[in-house]
């Protein structure tokens, strides 16, 4: 018989629900220390659709990680930027750096 577990309540389940994904880590990435405006953000990760872009900075936004602000000016502006809860994923980005540049420096000795 096997054992079988619920993950729904999960925290680690519901915190890949937010930053899961192929683009939201980056995006965060790109956020984190800055207030960027779209464009900016498009420039630093070119590989990425407007469509896409838009899409995941509306779910970072719903979820609390980050907040937009339109400028009422002509033409408009809007800025993103990490809320304090986005920023305290902060912690998580450093130490997901620091593992790929430790894994990389042990996947480049030579035995």
């Amino acid at each position: 018989m096997e054992n079988k577990v619920d993950y729904t309540d999960c925290p680690v389940t519901e915190t890949i629900a937010m930053i899961g994904g192929r683009w939201k880590l980056i995006i965060l990435h790109v956020l984190y220390g800055h207030t960027r405006r779209f464009g900016e953000i498009i420039v630093r990760i070119p590989s990425i659709s407007r469509k896409v872009l838009t899409q995941q900075l509306r779910e970072l936004e719903g979820d609390g990680l980050i907040s937009r602000k339109e400028y009422k000016e002509c033409p408009p502006r809007v800025e993103y930027t990490l809320t304090d809860f986005g920023n305290s994923l902060c912690p998580l980005l450093t130490s997901i750096k620091a593992w790929r540049n430790g894994v990389g420096l042990l996947s480049s000795r030579q035995d």
